[in-house]
């Protein structure tokens, strides 16, 4: 903001110059920084989708569609909840895997043969 006061208190063009030469090297680092940042976001997104498609048994590949601006995090997802899941589940009790529960069993069905109570 200290630029900004500069360059309207300037009286000479030098001055006033040298102000907006500032105040547009703070507007291209900012925009710069943006930019990193939005790069960073979209590469670890497209790096989570990699992962997420390459564990659901598909080519990690179409991880990458995420970087169609707009529409291409919804094809991945599209493709996620649609797609075929080629992954054989792990049996019961595998690999240190806990067993499933037992579950009770089912209690027996009410006697329907009885007389009619009055």
């Amino acid at each position: 903001m200290n630029f900004l006061a500069l360059l309207l208190q300037a009286d000479t063009t030098e001055q006033q110059q040298q102000a907006a030469r500032a105040l547009a090297g703070l507007g291209v680092g900012f925009f710069l920084f943006i930019f990193l940042f939005v790069i960073a976001i979209y590469a670890f997104l497209a790096w989570l989708f990699w992962r997420i498609f390459s564990k659901a048994g598909m080519s990690g590949a179409l991880g990458l569609l995420v970087l169609i601006p707009g529409v291409g995090a919804l094809i991945a997802i599209c493709i996620l909840a649609f797609g075929t899941w080629r992954v054989t589940p792990i049996q019961a009790g595998y690999a240190g895997q806990p067993l499933p529960p037992n579950y009770p069993p089912q209690p027996p069905l009410p006697p329907t043969n009885y007389p009619p109570q009055y």
